[in-house]
């Protein structure tokens, strides 16, 4: 794996294998601002290279047996598991989080390898159809499949450095559709152990190349015309952007969200509001509150709102903020101080603008303390757009009606945690909310790697989850059979 040796500068993957540019790229701790190492760049000349290989090898690849793709895929999951402590302490280095979540992040893309490799196997069976239904179509049977688009690039986000790129890569290679993966600049490390496991197995040279390209040098990739596939997680406004400069293409965006919590009547007893409560204190500050699916809004009925507050309080403050690397630590830092003085801005616009501070609003460096808010006007930056950052805003609501008008009312639709014990009111919630999912009984926060994933409004189109970035990163065929004795 890279070597975080400070000294240490990192090759690329490039068409499957070890390369070095003519300039490179430093990586730091957000915590203590120390050099994590650095990578090195690809020239330009360098990245054509991949996307040749990419479009030379893409019909090779896409007639690969399941097995070779699928045995490919085992042997990722096997090797991040074997090597989890150390990937997990890559991912702290140069992300920032605690060590805690890294270890969880590792484990999921475990999970979304083991996926990947399962669903290879079983994908793309074909579905038969008879087409004598009508005089037409006596002696004719359809047989349906799915094929790759082509060439994948995969452009990923800071936040989920190690999982967030297995969700690009490990689809693609299992519907045999090749990938250049672009990793976050701040965080490049983590994208670079799967390519070093991927070297490690017979996938054909091409079929995969890991390029730390900087953002500034990205429009020409996205604009080339082999890679007809882009699937991007990050910013509403980037990922937009991207989607309008090539109309033309298929994009997969996971963008952002302002996720909330719902809390209803019928959750009034103590326990209930001490489950919601704790959940919703843990998950508005996970990865530093750096998910676009952690907990920024708590909307709770009128009835147990007072209740409600001083436990979400609580459980706020009893996370435990610090040095990511020591595993006590709950809240580490954000990617960067200039992440954090945004957020700071944020939140003093707020409180100027007649917000009540009941927690936090502290900066240090980089770090941010977790913090609540409560009477949020409704037009401050931090109510209308993702902060990306430990803060979270509580509001009454008058009943369910209102609740779900209030989750409603924002230009995202991730996911929504609603806190109910009522089966009618949880179907009724899945029918109102305009989201891509609804969490019963839990935080907007939960996501298990194989259900589908993505959003509605301004936070995307198309889904992740394996199998389902496994039918988006392919298109369906259909060959008819001619004089066939049904």
């Amino acid at each position: 794996m890279p070597d975080t040796n400070e000294a240490v500068t990192h090759a690329f993957w490039l068409a499957g294998r070890e390369a070095t540019g003519e300039s490179t790229l430093e990586v730091t701790s957000p915590w203590d601002g120390r050099r994590v190492g650095a990578v090195s760049v690809p020239t330009e000349a360098q990245i054509e290279e991949a996307v040749a290989a990419a479009e030379a090898v893409r019909a090779e690849f896409a007639a690969t047996p399941a097995h070779v793709r699928a045995a490919a895929l085992d042997h990722v999951s096997r090797r991040l598991a074997e090597r989890t402590e150390e990937i997990a302490r890559l991912i702290s280095d140069e992300n920032g989080k605690p060590m805690k979540w890294a270890r969880g992040e590792v484990g999921r893309a475990v999970s979304v390898f083991r996926l990947a490799s399962e669903e290879a196997r079983r994908f793309n069976g074909g579905e038969a159809q008879r087409l004598d239904t009508d005089p037409g179509g006596v002696g004719r049977l359809a047989l349906t499949r799915r094929f790759p688009r082509g060439t994948v690039l995969g452009i990923a986000p800071f936040n989920f450095p190690l999982n967030l790129c297995a969700h690009k890569v490990a689809p693609a290679l299992a519907v045999g559709a090749p990938i250049i993966l672009k990793p976050a600049p701040a965080t490049p490390l983590s994208a670079l152990v799967i390519g070093e496991l991927l070297a490690e197995t017979d996938l054909p040279a091409g079929s995969w190349s890991v390029l730390p390209v900087p953002n500034d040098q990205m429009p020409a990739l996205v604009q080339d015309e082999r890679l007809p596939v882009i699937s991007f997680t990050g910013s509403d406004k980037v990922g937009y952007a991207i989607q309008a400069s090539v109309p033309h293409k298929h994009c997969t965006l996971e963008l952002g969200g302002n996720g909330a919590a719902v809390v209803l009547s019928d959750y009034a007893a103590d326990p209930d509001l001490d489950w919601a409560a704790t959940r919703i204190g843990t998950f508005s500050n996970y990865q530093g509150g750096q998910s676009c699916i952690s907990v920024q809004r708590v909307v709770a009925d009128a009835s147990v709102y007072e209740r409600l507050l001083p436990k979400i309080v609580a459980a706020v403050e009893a996370q435990v903020t610090g040095d990511p690397s020591d595993d006590a630590t709950d809240v580490g830092p954000l990617v960067s101080e200039d992440a954090a003085k945004r957020v700071e801005s944020w939140v003093d616009e707020a409180v100027q603008a007649g917000a009540k501070l009941l927690t936090g609003g502290k900066r240090e460096g980089a770090s941010y303390a977790p913090t609540v808010l409560a009477d949020v006007p409704a037009d401050v930056t931090i109510s209308c757009e993702e902060v990306f950052g430990p803060v979270l805003t509580v509001q009454s609501a008058a009943d369910e009606d209102a609740a779900f008008a209030a989750v409603n009312d924002s230009k995202y639709g991730l996911q929504t945690g609603v806190f109910t014990r009522d089966v009618q009111t949880a179907f009724r919630a899945h029918r109102a909310l305009e989201v891509g999912g609804v969490i019963v009984g839990d935080v907007p926060s939960y996501r298990a790697d194989q259900m589908p994933y993505g959003g509605a409004k301004k936070s995307g189109v198309g889904r992740e989850g394996v199998r389902f970035a496994m039918e988006d990163y392919t298109y369906e065929r259909v060959m008819v059979l001619t004089g066939i004795d049904l």
